[in-house]
């Protein structure tokens, strides 16, 4: 692996630990601390996820413009005067409006991040993707560890300890990458509809967009576990401890059986569509399981399923968009899975919580395995176009 590659695997690491201080807590936060409703707590996180769709656009457009050092050090100069603010002032309305810094800020790195892995090891094919993946879950470990170290002397000490996560990566980023000398292929376009290939014959995007229909609904699932699970285990009487403790078993699972999945995927000959397929029915296997959950040993079984479908599902997305990018606009497509990722956390804890609190978390459940129905349905069919745009190939080089 390349040496600057390592480099990046350190950033991520550094910025996915401080964000790790805060987001599993967000709701309980907004919740018991700021005495809001469910509702109210998925309004402020689709708020945060909302400003974090837009930073990713804007991530990977500006990585196509101007580059990774450049579109890094803004994401993370807006993360970090964010995080410093709210670790001085937070209430209701200031929560609200720094969460949304964070989300650009947030947004805007990630897009970046990860085309750059692309870009710095492009021979690398599925392995740059799947050590961002191992290094945001090292990150992930880290941070929801000592989250509830920090919690428990006082719960708003994470905001001190999000700041300083991120202040650290501003610097370790400046001097880090300063000299580095790769750099992403400017595009010759902004966006796609400004290509000479229409958008109807682009069979590039249509693809991406199938697939994203799919990504989009694992993550409204996956986020339920950061909002609404987290509020449900606390009225169960499972204590704030145990419930980040979910969270570093995920991040350290990711991290020592990442490599018994690698193996597993190679030795069975998975394409990336078999491998999300796979992935997508063990989501579903998960929260089948937390629909029975009633005790900290059932919600452990639920996540430890989830997380082994999450290495299926998470690290494929990424590696799809970079081989889907024609050159140049890798940042752009980047951009465009990782908005769809961030719009899934938008959409997820507010549906959530108005399903929860209209409802009862058994049928937001039950939703969530009829909309993993319909993510099956899009990625059985999301290599259609490209197989339509090889066949018109195949067809047009046989006329010539």
């Amino acid at each position: 692996m390349p040496k600057a590659l390592w480099l990046l695997v350190v950033a991520m690491v550094i910025n996915v630990t401080g964000a790790s201080f805060l987001w599993p807590l967000n709701a309980i936060i907004i919740h018991q601390e700021l005495g809001r409703s469910l509702t109210a707590a998925g309004f402020i996180l689709m708020l945060n996820a909302g400003a974090g769709v837009i930073g990713n656009l804007i991530g990977g457009r500006l990585f196509d413009k101007i580059g990774a050092y450049k579109t890094m050090l803004i994401s993370i100069v807006v993360t970090t005067i964010s995080a410093t603010i709210l670790a001085f002032y937070h209430s209701y309305y200031f929560y609200m409006f720094l969460l949304m810094g964070l989300g650009f800020g947030s947004g805007m790195m990630f897009p970046a991040m990860y085309a750059l892995a692309g870009s710095l090891w492009p021979a690398g094919g599925r392995k740059p993707f799947n050590a961002m993946y191992v290094a945001q879950n090292v990150g992930v470990a880290l941070g929801t560890a000592l989250v509830g170290v920090v919690a428990s002397i006082k719960l708003t000490h994470v905001f001190t300890a999000n700041a300083g996560m991120y202040a650290l990566l501003l610097i370790f980023v400046a001097i880090a990458f300063r000299k580095m000398s790769a750099q992403s292929n400017q595009a010759t376009t902004l966006n796609v509809f400004e290509q000479k290939t229409p958008l109807r014959n682009n069979y590039r995007i249509h693809a991406l967009m199938l697939l994203s229909v799919a990504f989009f609904i694992c993550w409204v699932a996956y986020t339920q576990w950061q909002a609404n699970v987290s509020v449900h285990t606390q009225s169960l009487g499972i204590p704030l401890q145990q419930y980040s403790l979910f969270w570093t078993v995920n991040g350290l699972m990711i991290v020592f059986a990442q490599p018994i999945v690698t193996w597993f995927i190679k030795k069975g000959r998975l394409s990336l569509k078999a491998q999300m397929v796979v992935g997508v029915i063990i989501f579903m296997a998960s929260y089948l399981v937390l629909a029975e959950a009633k005790m900290f040993t059932g919600f452990l079984v639920a996540m430890i399923i989830l997380t082994l479908g999450e290495m299926f599902v998470w690290p494929a997305v990424p590696t799809i968009a970079n081989d889907l990018a024609p050159k140049g606009k890798e940042g752009f497509y980047q951009g465009i899975v990782n908005s769809v990722s961030t719009g899934g956390k938008m959409i997820g804890p507010l549906l959530g919580g108005i399903l929860v609190d209209f409802y009862s978390m058994t049928v937001l459940i039950y939703v969530l395995l009829g909309m993993f129905l319909i993510a099956l349905m899009f990625l059985s069919k999301y290599d259609s176009p490209l197989k339509k745009m090889i066949h018109q190939q195949n067809q047009l080089n046989t006329s010539n």
